[in-house]
């Protein structure tokens, strides 16, 4: 094919900004692309180019932040070849880039090298919920939860010993910033957390952490390290904003001439600390490398220019950033609006006319989205659209993996994969009766001691209560220990065994069956029991059916969310409510000028969400107790970010003006079409 072919095929669908960064050498490369400029299809593209110009698949990484994002960006890169006629495109290509969360490609290499670390081939790998509970049992046998004084709780122990972790800060230092009430138990966390590493070596596992500090420890080994460097010619990161002091020193490990490198990321909308993420890796980009390029993306294909106005103006009086000043060729379209409200309630009735004016005009409810910077924000306009029969759904809930009934059958699992596994075993056999903690202790040390296998527990009959059911347990655990079986087949082994016990141990036992047999199905798209384990404990699905109530039939649907997880997603019509001081920024952010500048960017990232409309609102008195009582309010002042160039850029009208008879509004009770 010739070049210039090439070129149109590759080239053709960016702007010049895309085109230049897609076209790139071999040197480092930064493009910083602010929200909305395209930066996935300058990925794809840039992959596109690398693979064109005879760069091989398997010598390609690509790290993203979830590994839907990987399998999304290599089927677009193959859908872009397959357009190269008379290019030999390499048969399945999404097999051959290396595509995935650092996680993921961490664990990746452990499989391969981890016996260099003394890691046995069996190593089983603890998601956030496990980790947590195998805290507890240590937390529980050093005694420290029966203390005259409050001993932090599991998921706090974890929150600190992750944020350890991922900011390579030492626990007093991290007790001090973060976690300040807990500074008095400084020597009994620092135990807690020395016997959980001793007790992860013993039992073969690894946590979520784990994964990257000895994916770097294995780059520090100089026979490992050089090995997997010299394996790759391209290393693409996105979202390098997000990545933590470990992922940044993994990819410096990578390549650290910053051959090959390419990062992508946008600083102004850094929004992850609290993950451990840090702003300074991607402005500290150049100096890594010096002889880094750096493209910045500004053309936004997302909103309309009086928008994006209001967005630049926000984003201005940041202190550390990359100028960038983003503009689209959407030039018409209303300014946003300011709206000052009475109250938190005055803004949610404003709120819903303006939803329901919008979808009278032809927006669907799905198509509008309300963002808040804490979950508890939206329960008084909540309230309201339940009153009002709004449908609406809102972001987060319990997770597909963290209902009980589903960690229970993994549990079985991961036993069967690993039999040292104690937070898997401890949980398996307190679901049977008459087995308690201490029971499942003995059991699990009777295993240890032959060796991992679960033989000597036909020798044992636990407890009467138990007499009935050990049997099969025990034969259960016997042939998922073979592993002949097909991993759906297993998994219906579990089944059989397990659905009976569900409504002893829970209440809804029909719908977690369900549940069960959507865990099967997901099992059906993996190789093997290893494979799929590590997966969900990487990457798990976020939901599953709702299975504590009737299911919602409504195909249409308001969202309702925190910034935080809008990050990544549009809409056309888009509410951002309680934008007050001491909401936006929160209160418990304003402990540093970082903090602050983090609230400025959380603040940039809501409002760069909106496609052609975008309504900022501000309740201009709060309540301080549940009743309306005027005795009991306080006076609130709109974000400080929305400063007077800021404000400039809106339409400012108080909520009380723009109201309506609701008789003359269109309300979903009255409409004929079904939402």
């Amino acid at each position: 094919m010739s070049v210039s072919s090439l070129e149109d095929l590759i080239l053709k669908p960016l702007n010049p900004r895309q085109q230049e960064a897609v076209t790139h050498g071999t040197d480092p490369l930064l493009i910083v692309a602010g929200a909305g400029t395209g930066k996935t299809a300058t990925i794809v593209h840039r992959v596109a180019w690398l693979v064109a110009h005879n760069v091989p698949p398997h010598t390609i990484m690509l790290l993203t932040f979830t590994r839907r994002a990987a399998e999304e960006m290599v089927r677009r890169v193959e859908t872009i070849l397959s357009r190269l006629s008379g290019t030999q495109l390499p048969g399945n290509l999404a097999t051959r880039i290396w595509g995935g969360t650092f996680h993921a490609i961490g664990l990746r290499f452990l499989r391969m090298f981890g016996e260099e670390l003394g890691l046995p081939p069996g190593f089983t790998v603890l998601d956030r919920s496990d980790a947590e509970d195998f805290i507890n049992v240590i937390r529980t046998d050093l005694k420290l939860a029966t203390t005259d004084r409050r001993f932090p709780k599991k998921g706090t122990c974890a929150d600190i010993y992750s944020r350890m972790v991922n900011t390579c800060l030492p626990l007093r230092q991290v007790l001090a910033e973060f976690f300040p009430w807990c500074k008095e138990w400084h020597d009994e966390l620092d135990r807690l957390f020395r016997e959980y590493t001793a007790r992860k070596k013993e039992s073969a596992t690894l946590d979520y952490d784990d994964l990257l500090l000895a994916w770097l420890e294995l780059l520090n080994k100089e026979s490992v390290g050089s090995e997997i460097r010299k394996r790759f010619r391209a290393i693409l990161v996105d979202e390098y904003q997000d990545t933590n002091i470990i992922q940044a020193n993994i990819l410096y490990r990578l390549a650290p001439t910053g051959d090959g490198v390419t990062v992508v990321g946008d600083d102004a909308q850094a929004i992850y600390s609290f993950r451990g993420a840090s702003i300074k890796n991607i402005l500290e980009f150049p100096k890594q490398y010096p002889n880094a390029r750096i493209v910045t993306l500004e053309q936004n294909y997302r909103s309309t220019m009086p928008i994006l106005t209001a967005a630049n103006a926000i984003i201005r009086p940041a202190k550390e950033k990359f100028t960038k000043n983003l503009w689209s060729e959407k030039k018409t379209g209303e300014k946003p609006w300011l709206v000052a409200a009475l109250d938190e309630y005055e803004q949610a009735q404003f709120v819903i006319r303006r939803i329901l004016e919008h979808h009278n005009q032809g927006t669907l409810l799905r198509h509008q989205a309300v963002l808040f910077r804490a979950s508890h924000h939206s329960l008084p306009l909540e309230a309201e659209l339940t009153r009002r029969g709004i449908p609406y759904h809102k972001y987060g809930g319990l997770k597909f993996l963290e209902a009980a009934h589903i960690k229970d059958a993994l549990a079985f699992l991961r036993l069967a994969e690993n039999p040292r596994d104690l937070v898997a075993g401890m949980r398996v056999l307190c679901l049977l009766p008459g087995i308690g903690p201490a029971k499942a202790r003995k059991l699990l040390a009777a295993c240890s001691v032959n060796g991992g296998h679960f033989d000597p527990w036909q020798e044992i009959t636990p407890s009467p209560t138990a007499a009935d059911i050990w049997p099969q347990f025990v034969q259960l655990m016997l042939h998922l220990a073979e592993g002949k079986a097909t991993l759906p087949a297993q998994l219906h082994q579990i089944r059989v065994f397990y659905e009976p016990l569900l409504p002893v141990l829970y209440d809804n036992p029909i719908p977690r069956a369900k549940d069960l047999e959507q865990l099967e199905q997901i099992a059906s798209r993996f190789k093997d029991r290893q494979t799929f384990l590590a997966q969900i404990a990487l990457d798990p699905p976020n939901s599953t059916q709702d299975f504590a109530a009737n299911p919602d039939l409504n195909d249409d649907y308001l969202v309702l969310s925190t910034i935080h997880s809008a990050k990544g997603l549009e809409w056309d019509v888009v509410f951002i409510i309680n934008a007050t001081d001491g909401n936006i920024p929160s209160d418990m952010a304003t402990g540093s000028p970082e903090s602050i500048e983090e609230e400025r960017r959380l603040f940039y990232v809501a409002v760069t969400r909106a496609k052609r409309y975008l309504y900022v609102c501000y309740p201009q008195s709060y309540y301080t107790t549940s009743s309306l009582s005027w005795q009991n309010y306080g006076i609130a002042l709109k974000s400080r970010f929305l400063t007077p160039e800021a404000t400039q850029c809106f339409t400012s009208i108080t909520a009380q003006s723009m109201e309506a008879d609701d008789a003359d509004l269109p309300t979903l009770a009255r409409r004929n079409t079904a939402l």
